[in-house]
């Protein structure tokens, strides 16, 4: 993932917004950070020792949560296609949360990351321990509080690599398509120093932009629209991340995440240059949105949501 600096406008928070109620546990949040991004975990390379340490984890955690698994197993394994990987083999993380729609919301984080380069670890604390604390907080939330929709959790393999884990979901996902109502994508959550964090896809899915003004500011963290917009260049993030393979089928996508900072695909992206307080409320907005879209999404009008990918 790749992110710089664009413009955007600041969401505001209108008399309709939500109940800020949907408080993740931070001392959680954060040691499941520390954990995913210690040295030991030689910096989540795919096909690594390291990267089989993570999805230990990720796999304890989801059963600590309650999570469901697909088919009797949260591991789903895919072929990679890639020189960089250590082996042909990767594996994606995928558990779910009953609803009672039929349809489904997909929260999604990579735990994958670059490993290491000339003796040293790149940890990616940020890049994407973040995200992946931050879906854990959220399965943890709608275990306590069950949604409407099923709620599919996946920790992605081979973001890095070409965001081929979600790829390989996507062309064999545990339910179909046509009942996938919405991805919401994290990537970079928490280093920021301004307390800004970016929801980007409304301009390509208009009329999810009304359900994001009404996700309230936190105390350490707003929510900003923006860095989705085609003629932005490398400023537009709608390539960037998972997000990217949803809205390639039309299947409407926002995706969460900081801009650019000095510690980005660095050795120095640690758990001790992640804002601690900034993070936690960074992940209550997704939250948020989550659960404000759980409860509105049947109400969306589904001619609205195009069938081919948008530029």
């Amino acid at each position: 993932m790749k992110k710089i600096l664009a413009f955007a406008f600041i969401l505001a928070a209108p008399v309709l917004g939500i109940a800020q109620k949907n408080t993740p546990d931070a001392a959680q949040l954060l040691r499941d950070v520390k954990v995913l991004s210690a040295d030991s975990m030689q910096g989540r390379l795919s096909g690594t020792e390291g990267s089989l340490m993570a999805q230990e984890y990720i796999l304890k955690r989801f059963d600590e949560i309650g999570l469901k698994p697909f088919n009797g197993s949260f591991k789903h394994h895919f072929e990679i296609d890639s020189k960089r990987a250590q082996v042909e083999q990767a594996t994606n993380l995928v558990g779910y949360i009953p609803g009672k729609s039929g349809k489904a919301i997909v929260v999604t984080a990579h735990y994958d990351h670059v490993g290491q380069h000339d003796g040293k670890i790149f940890n990616g604390a940020d890049d994407n321990a973040s995200g992946v604390g931050a879906l854990l907080a959220a399965a943890a939330h709608f275990v306590k509080h069950p949604p409407k929709h099923t709620i599919i959790f996946a920790a992605w393999d081979g973001e890095e690599l070409g965001l081929q884990g979600a790829k390989a979901f996507l062309d064999n996902p545990p339910v179909p398509l046509q009942n996938i109502l919405l991805n919401v994508n994290m990537d970079m959550l928490s280093i920021n120093e301004k307390g800004e964090l970016y929801a980007s896809g409304a301009y390509h899915y208009p009329q999810l932009q009304p359900y994001l003004l009404k996700v309230k500011p936190r105390t350490q963290a707003r929510l900003l629209l923006g860095h989705d917009r085609p003629e932005q260049g490398q400023n537009d993030w709608t390539r960037q991340s998972d997000h990217y393979r949803f809205h390639e089928r039309g299947i409407p996508y926002v995706y969460f995440g900081v801009e650019d900072h000095p510690h980005y695909h660095k050795p120095t992206d640690d758990f001790e240059n992640i804002n601690k307080t900034f993070y936690p409320d960074a992940a209550a907005l997704v939250i948020d949105f989550i659960a404000l879209m759980d409860a509105n999404l049947q109400r969306l009008p589904a001619q609205n949501f195009p069938n081919k990918l948008k530029q």
